[in-house]
């Protein structure tokens, strides 16, 4: 029940704010203009500082891990592969194709990573998270890019495969999530002090990331064109919240790996799809409303989907 209650209380609210831009929307206060200048401002600038501080502030040297990294970064590249091939099959709208492998694999790992170990380990964390953030998102967002950019309706058959390679190149070099989780590696490596005044201004940028994402992508959403969309979002979202989980858990707890580890890897694994697959895809020329949907079943059902994981690895004492 403390399991459950946590996840309601680390997802509902999450929820709720998808429904408020809704809300604001439909009485005039966030039009189209407003929420797409939300989009831009996330993407560019309060979700790269959110990863910068989750980073920033770790303490890799002493808690580094090389097996339990890499385990991450193979499971990671493993899953964009399979689900990729599996949209190739399921999906046949290119477009679409690119919003669900993305919406498929891309966890909310840096939103609530941390705050899931904080909350079961407390001050005995040894510190996973953040290796976990570091094995997995920045390959989140290099093959969002690469995914996005290959299937956006804009590139069109017009363009050769040498134009689109420099365009997806320059949008991984200048992705402004991964340059933020670069700075903060850095920051971290190199332990450079934060001054008051820089962990104020940082923090409070940092903060606007969630609720803005969730409102701008509530403002926009469409019932009628998601309707359209159910069947393929149902599909990617089955296999955020439940397929990952049931096929690579057993693989880490095979190779070992315990306790916080094993948390982490749920988070990468199972949690809900982050808002930034829906800022990402708008911002590079997607429809987005496949995205939002995932975002919103798996938003909704990873309350009750890592209740549902927690209790059966405490069960059986992996946890």
């Amino acid at each position: 029940m403390e399991n459950l209650i946590f996840s309601l209380n680390a997802t509902l609210p999450i929820f709720s704010l998808m429904i408020l831009g809704y809300f604001f929307n439909k009485i005039g206060l966030i039009d189209e203009k407003a929420a797409s200048w939300m989009n831009k401002f996330v993407f560019k600038v309060a979700l790269p500082v959110l990863l910068f501080e989750d980073l920033a502030n770790q303490d890799f040297a002493g808690t580094w891990n090389s097996k339990f990294v890499f385990f991450c970064f193979v499971v990671t590249m493993v899953s964009i592969a399979g689900i990729y091939l599996l949209s190739r099959v399921l999906i046949k709208d290119t477009a679409k194709r690119g919003e669900f492998v993305q919406g498929a694999y891309r966890s909310s790992a840096a939103l609530l990573g941390i705050a899931f170990i904080h909350n079961i380990y407390g001050e005995l964390s040894s510190g996973m998270a953040p290796l976990m953030i570091l094995g997995s998102v920045p390959l989140y967002n290099i093959f969002a890019v690469i995914i996005l950019m290959f299937t956006a309706e804009d590139n069109g058959e017009s363009q050769d495969s040498k134009t689109i390679f420099k365009k997806t190149a320059k949008g991984i070099l200048t992705n402004p999530i991964i340059l933020g989780i670069v700075a903060g590696l850095l920051w971290s490596l190199f332990q450079i002090p934060m001054p008051k005044i820089g962990e104020s201004i940082i923090n409070n940028l940092a903060k606007l990331a969630t609720p803005l994402g969730l409102m701008s992508m509530g403002a926009t959403f469409d019932f009628k064109k998601a309707a359209k969309d159910v069947k393929p979002a149902l599909t990617a979202s089955f296999i955020k919240l439940f397929l990952l989980v049931a096929i690579f858990i057993p693989v880490a707890v095979s190779f070992g790996f315990r306790g916080e580890q094993i948390v982490a890897l749920l988070v990468m694994l199972g949690s809900a799809t982050t808002v930034s697959c829906f800022i990402m895809a708008k911002s590079m020329g997607h429809e987005g409303t496949l995205s939002s949907s995932i975002i919103m079943m798996t938003t909704f059902g990873c309350s009750f989907s890592l209740a549902f994981w927690l209790f059966l690895l405490k069960t059986f004492g992996i946890i």
